[in-house]
């Protein structure tokens, strides 16, 4: 599992899948995680906008990452 840190206390899920190298754009985003091809924590997310925080896991055409936090 990959690990992508953030230097914020939050971050959003469409803006982390961008972090990620996942997508290139953040309308590719937008349009995937509407399709429910996004899950966080195990559960499949429809929100573009969920609001993701260190340890926070998410699953995405195959790849699981984790959000971290840079000290």
């Amino acid at each position: 599992m990959e690990t992508i840190s953030i230097t914020t206390e939050w971050i959003k899920l469409q803006d982390f899948l961008k972090l990620g190298g996942l997508v290139s754009t953040g309308g590719e985003a937008k349009l995937l995680i509407q399709e429910g091809r996004a899950a966080v924590n195990g559960e499949t997310c429809l929100q573009r906008g969920r609001k993701l925080r260190p340890g926070d896991v998410v699953s995405f055409q195959g790849r699981e990452l984790t959000v971290g936090h840079a000290d």
